[in-house]
Order: C-alpha cells, then sequence, then structure tokens
C-alpha cells in the first residue's frame, strides 16, 4: 500500500545551529539515514538543505526531529514567510553573538593581562579561575552541548575540536592549581593555561560574529529582491469599493488599484487607466515604458506618476519576481562540483585532526624529555584549537553566494553554481537568430510612396487593423498615430494579403502574386526598390488602389542595438560562434554578415540544433547556447552552459541554468568575466585555506621546536584560526567591487 501512494518531492529548507563545514556534513549525512530519503545536500554557506524524499515513507517533522536530536533544526514555515523568519533569526543570533563575544573580551582580558605580564603576583591563579569560568562554562556552553550532540551520533565538528582544546586548557589549568605539588614533586613547574582557554573562545566567538555579519552581507542581492514586492495591497471590490490586503490573499483575478509611486505586486494586465512604470529591475533600462489597456504589467516593477487598475494574472510562487527570486535561491544554494571535493575533505577532517593532535601528544611523551608531559598537552591543545574546517568550508560557498548575487544585480540570473564555474572555460557559443540576435518583433524599416496624398497612409493602416497577418502589426505599429477610416467589404486573401472599399474604391494590401492577379500596374521604381530589399532578405508588402500600386514596405526583424557590440567582445575573448535559425537560407546569411557571424546554418529544426551541440561537444568543446524559444529548449537542455533571454518563452528560461532579463547580449561576455572573477575567488580561498592548515597544524604540533625552540602558544593559535576564517570571507566580499 506504501509503494502504491509513495510520491517523491524535492524540497529546500533552511537548516538552523550549524557552525562549520564539518556541521554541514554532519546534518546532510543524519538526513540520509532516515528512510523514505532519495538524496540529500546541505550547503554550509547557505545554511540550506535540499533533499528527495519519499512522502509514503517520511515527513518534514521526522526529519526535523532527526536533526534535533543531533544539535541542530530544521526551518519549516511556509515559503512566504520564510526569509522574514531566517532574517529574524540572523538578528537575534547576531545579537546574541555580539553580547557574548563583548562580555568575552571583558572577562577574558584581565586574565591575558596577568597570565602574560602579572603571572607571580599575588593570587593570580585565583582570579584567572574567577574570570576564565564563565568564559568557558557559560559563554562557550554551545560548543560543548554541540560536541556532545554529536559524539552521541559518533560524528565530529568543530564544536568537538572547541570543547576538546579549552576544555582541556581548562581543566588542566585547574589541576596543576590545586594539585601543584604534582609537578614539583616532580621537578616541574605548574603552568596554568587558564588565559588559552579564555581566549580561544573569545576568538572564536569573534570570527563567528564577523562570519554571520559576512553571511548577511553576502545574500543582499536577495534582500534586495524580496524588498521589491509590497506587503499590502489595494483590492478594488464589486462597487468598486477600496481595501487594503495582506499580498498573500490576493488571488487570480482579483482587480488591483496601483497608485503613484507604488510597486506592482503582481503579474497581470491593465484594466483601466494609464501611467508609466518602471521596469529597470527586469530590463536593466532606466526610461519608464508606457502602459494601457491590456498592456502587461509584472510584479516588483514601480508605478511612476499615473494610477491604473489591473487584473491579477499571476501570484505567489507563479509571478516572474519570484521565480527571480526562487532562482537566485537556488542558485546560491547549489553546489559548484569544487565543493564537492571540499565537502568530502571537511567530512574527514575533524577526525584526522583528532589523530594528529593524539600523535603529537604521544611524541612528545616519548621525545619530550624533562617536561614532556606538560609540553605534550599543550601541543595537542595547540593543534585541537589551530586546525579549523570552518576557512575550508567556507572558501567555495561565500564566493558562489557573491558571484550570483552580483550577476542578480546586472540582470544576469545565474541558477546553479555549476554553470557559474563552467561558464568560465566556454569556447563555442551557439546563438539562435530570432528573439536573440534580433528583437523578434518584425517592423517596418522603410516605406516608398507613389503618391504623398495624406488618405493613403489612413486607408493602409485601416486595411492592415482588421486583418490577421502577422506583418499587420508591423505595419498597424509604424502607423499608430494615423486616423482609422471604415473600411466596408473587408477579405482576407490567404497566402496573398486582403482588400476592402473606401469611398467607392477598392484597395490591395499584399504580395506582388495578389498586384498581378487583380491587373495592377506595378511602378517600375517601386518594382526596383522592392527587388533590393528583397536580396537584403526583407519582407516586400504592397499596397494599391484597383488601378496602379501606391507604396511598397520593407518590413525586417531589426538586430538588437547590442548584438553587434556582443558579438565583437565574444570574438576577443576567443570563441568560436555559430548561428542557427529556421529561417530560410537568404535570410540567414544577411543578418549574419549583419552581425559579423561567419559560421551559420539555415531552416535548422528543434533536433538539428541539439545534434548541432552534441557535434560541437565531440569535438572537445565546451558549449554554450543561448535561446528564447520553446524550439530552442532541447539544446538548452543539452548544451554544457544554457543562457534564456528574459523576453522568451517560459519553458526556455525554465531549461536555461541561465537567464538575461533584459535580452541584452552584451551580458553573456559579462557573464562568463563574472564566472572567471568568480572561480578565481574560489582557487584563491581553497589555496589559503589549504596552506593555512598545512602550514598552522605542524608548527603546533612543535615541527620548529627541535630546530629554535618556538612553541606556538594556544592563545595565538585561536587568533590565527579566527583570522583563517574572516580572510576567507572577506575576499569572497571583494567581488562585489570588481568590475
Amino acid at each position: 500500500m506504501a509503494l502504491a501512494n509513495s510520491k517523491t518531492t524535492k524540497e529546500t529548507f533552511p537548516v538552523l545551529g550549524m557552525s562549520c563545514a564539518a556541521c554541514a556534513s554532519s546534518a546532510e549525512n543524519i538526513i540520509k539515514q532516515q528512510e523514505g530519503v532519495k538524496e540529500a545536500s546541505v550547503n554550509y554557506g547557505t545554511g540550506n538543505l535540499i533533499v528527495e524524499f519519499d512522502t509514503a515513507s517520511t515527513s518534514i517533522e521526522a526529519l526535523q526531529k532527526a536533526l534535533q536530536s543531533g544539535g541542530y533544526d530544521l526551518l519549516i514555515e511556509e515559503e512566504s514567510k520564510q526569509q522574514e523568519t531566517l532574517e529574524e533569526i540572523h538578528q537575534a543570533k547576531f545579537h546574541q553573538l555580539k553580547t557574548k563575544t563583548i562580555w568575552a573580551i571583558i572577562l577574558s582580558l584581565p586574565v591575558v593581562i596577568i597570565g602574560m605580564f602579572f603571572m607571580n603576583m599575588p593570587y593570580a591563579n585565583e582570579i584567572m579561575l574567577v574570570f576564565s569560568t564563565p568564559v568557558v562554562i557559560w559563554l562557550g556552553r554551545d560548543f560543548f552541548i554541540g560536541a556532545w550532540k554529536q559524539a552521541k551520533h559518533r560524528t565530529t565538528n568543530m564544536d568537538t575540536l572547541v570543547a576538546l582544546s579549552t576544555g582541556i586548557a581548562y581543566l588542566f589549568s585547574v589541576f596543576n592549581m590545586f594539585f601543584a605539588d604534582f609537578w614539583i614533586d616532580r621537578g616541574m613547574q605548574p603552568h596554568v593555561y587558564f588565559e588559552a582557554a579564555a581566549v580561544i573562545i573569545t576568538f572564536i566567538l569573534l570570527g563567528r560574529l564577523l562570519e554571520e555579519k559576512a553571511k548577511g552581507n553576502t545574500s543582499s542581492a536577495l534582500k534586495k529582491l524580496m524588498g521589491l514586492q509590497p506587503k499590502l495591497v489595494t483590492l478594488i471590490g464589486d462597487n468598486n469599493s477600496e481595501s487594503q490586503i495582506p499580498i498573500e490573499e490576493v488571488k487570480k483575478g482579483d482587480r488591483i488599484l496601483v497608485k503613484p509611486g507604488e510597486q506592482i505586486a503582481v503579474d497581470g494586465f491593465v484594466l483601466q487607466g494609464n501611467s508609466y512604470v518602471d521596469e529597470s529591475m527586469l530590463s536593466g533600462e532606466p526610461i519608464p515604458v508606457s502602459k494601457s489597456e491590456n498592456d502587461k504589467v509584472f510584479a516588483g516593477t514601480i508605478n511612476q506618476k499615473g494610477s491604473f487598475h489591473y487584473q491579477a494574472e499571476k501570484v505567489g510562487k507563479e509571478t516572474l519576481l519570484a521565480q527571480i527570486i526562487k532562482m537566485v535561491q537556488d542558485a546560491q544554494g547549489s553546489k559548484a562540483p569544487v565543493q564537492k571535493l571540499v565537502d568530502k575533505i571537511a567530512s574527514i577532517f575533524v577526525p584526522i585532526v583528532l589523530g594528529i593532535a593524539v600523535l603529537t601528544f604521544i611524541l612528545w611523551n616519548i621525545l619530550g624529555g624533562e617536561h614532556a608531559m606538560t609540553q605534550a598537552i599543550l601541543a595537542a591543545v595547540t593543534v585541537l584549537v589551530i586546525a579549523c574546517p570552518c576557512a575550508l568550508g567556507l572558501a567555495t560557498p561565500t564566493a558562489i553566494m557573491v558571484g550570483v548575487g552580483k550577476g542578480a544585480e546586472q540582470g544576469i540570473l545565474i541558477k546553479d553554481a555549476e554553470s557559474l564555474e563552467l561558464a568560465k572555460n566556454v569556447n563555442a557559443i551557439i546563438l539562435d537568430k530570432t528573439g536573440t540576435l534580433t528583437e523578434g518583433r518584425p517592423k517596418v524599416q522603410e516605406i516608398l510612396w507613389t503618391n504623398e496624398d495624406p488618405l493613403f497612409p489612413s486607408i493602409l493602416v485601416s486595411l492592415e487593423k482588421q486583418s490577421e497577418h502577422p506583418l499587420a502589426d508591423a505595419v498597424v505599429s509604424y502607423f499608430e498615430h494615423q486616423e482609422i477610416k471604415t473600411i466596408s467589404n473587408f477579405e482576407s486573401i490567404t497566402g496573398k494579403g486582403a482588400k476592402g472599399n473606401y469611398e467607392n474604391e477598392t484597395y490591395f494590401v499584399g504580395n506582388l502574386k495578389l498586384m498581378k492577379e487583380h491587373q495592377i500596374s506595378i511602378d517600375k521604381q517601386l518594382h526596383e526598390k522592392a527587388n533590393q530589399w528583397l536580396q537584403e532578405s526583407k519582407t516586400v508588402v504592397w499596397f494599391s488602389n484597383s488601378k496602379e500600386t501606391l507604396a511598397v514596405i520593407s518590413i525586417a526583424d531589426q538586430i538588437k542595438a547590442s548584438t553587434p557590440k556582443a558579438i565583437q567582445s565574444l570574438k576577443e575573448m576567443g570563441i568560436d560562434l555559430y548561428m542557427l535559425t529556421g529561417d530560410n537560407e537568404a535570410t540567414a546569411k544577411a543578418i549574419a554578415e549583419q552581425v559579423g557571424i561567419e559560421n551559420y546554418q539555415a531552416e535548422v529544426l528543434p533536433q538539428d540544433k541539439a545534434a548541432f551541440v552534441k557535434k560541437l561537444q565531440e569535438q572537445g568543446k565546451i558549449v554554450a547556447m543561448v535561446g528564447d524559444g520553446i524550439n530552442d529548449s532541447t539544446a538548452l537542455a543539452t548544451a554544457d552552459v544554457s543562457i534564456a533571454m528574459g523576453k522568451g518563452s517560459d519553458i526556455a528560461m525554465d531549461v536555461a541554468k541561465m537567464t538575461i532579463i533584459s535580452s541584452d547580449l552584451t551580458k553573456i561576455p559579462q557573464a562568463i568575466k563574472l564566472s572567471k572573477q568568480t572561480v578565481a575567488t574560489i582557487k584563491q580561498n581553497l589555496f589559503w585555506a589549504f596552506i593555512y592548515n598545512l602550514i598552522g597544524i605542524p608548527i603546533a604540533a612543535g615541527i620548529l621546536y627541535p630546530i629554535n625552540g618556538f612553541l606556538l602558544n594556544p592563545m595565538l593559535a585561536g587568533a590565527a584560526m579566527a583570522l583563517s576564517s574572516v580572510s576567507v570571507v572577506t575576499n569572497s566580499l571583494r567581488l562585489k567591487w570588481k568590475k
């Protein structure tokens, strides 16, 4: 029965209570061990769990309970309230850490001063015990609680290292203080290390405080996007009554009033009124867009001076803004391929460090000479303190988060970390023609008249306004300010054009075949111009009365203003460019020549596009596909990096791993540069994290002692450890200010 009702679902939840990369690995393992879980991934940088599970075998509540037993928690609130709750939790945690850190500094300061400068003063040990005890037992209690919960699950994390190092240093000092004769009888001085225990906890708290603040900064792009959605909307009732309701209560079909300066709440279309709307958050263009009846409006855009009523068409998760937010969240929570290696290292890091600490303790006892036991304990404690997996765990996700956030601010939505990492290696880009290189909307390019009578343009647009032909809209748009005449006996002629009467005269609009069929005299000058346009792969439309041609019109899909510059930039980057189109050979050749692409294919079917992607991949190329339509979706799914135009189809955007909101092609070279910068930052972070541990751990173990008698103080080890995490996060934040 369970199998019959089984249903697999994939969900994303914030994980609470993690303090290091090993915590993420531990939480991930706890979830993976639960019945019904197919796949689970926990990202320390974002604090998110992405889990795929069978709803018949387990539930979200069961997963939450399992994590709680390991010292973590799961936030399972509604998605609309999740970000707000997370913000509250983040603020509460930040203030709690701030309070703890301030108290730890205040209490540790006298311990450090006495321990380093006045260790022989009367009651020095007793004073240090009094000040260090609240730091270790009160302010540092979370480390010991976390370590105990991990031990119960037979796992380890950063809390294990902190609890062991500070606990051993503190208990060792208490023993030396109350049982000093034990060491004196053996000819050794009973040193205490209260300052080490207190300062280690202080530095780790300080590091976590700075880390928490930095994490808040990395997700600023997401917060900006969240802030684009108003909390309340003005609903218009049946009797034109107005009422304020929360945005969560808006339903499809609701009539909403938007006033001057207000943000549009949900996607819809204008019912009544007109205004200009600032759509720069979608298009990047600063000039407001005119909106009148039937025009589409989008959530998050800002109304200017006018006001209008609009009907809700897409609400909640369906709005374009909600999709953008979700894409940014998913991208920031996804793991780059390099991160999977880092996670494996982090999961075995703590046990290895514990092993090194034990080995250090044994070797010092064997080779340490007169003060072997004391030095063995100190060296083992220092190894435990200096080895921190936090820097290693933060290296990749912080850079990815900042990179994705920066992309979102520039109008480049990146769906997953893998695409951001791979984009820098792209050496071949396939571009769709219509809607990608061109505007995707036919426009009138030029009109040549034989007669300048002002009546004729009005008759032409009046005919085309009744026509159902796709090109008719281009003519109507071109003559949008012309007076509309009443056309009688209108008739649409399939495959040829249309005709209609005005004041006892018949007028025709359509192709050359229509003119010849009705024996209309073709003007020589118009004919020559029409042939020229045809050679340029433009569509030609004729306009005539019952006797002679009056005008010839050229219509073409206009190349985007950004296209030539983008093509030039990509060429300068050494990338091979290919244009694929379902259009005819002549049009394809004309467009390719205009934009500067040497390699092109015409009359290509959707499956042919995907086959072409595979062909390039077989040649060893890293292929990016750029498209905007349903016909591009197969090729987008096949490519190594897929890029959709924001003004294209929903399916193309769903399939693609990147979306250019404004459909501006110059964003593609920007995305590649962003990928290079992000990956460079990841490599820098990993280098420093690895080097720090490779150098720090041997020094902490006492490798320099036989050479120059140097032993690292546990207190300095704590400071170095905190600094490593902060340096990695700070290096990632440098991405924000790079061009």
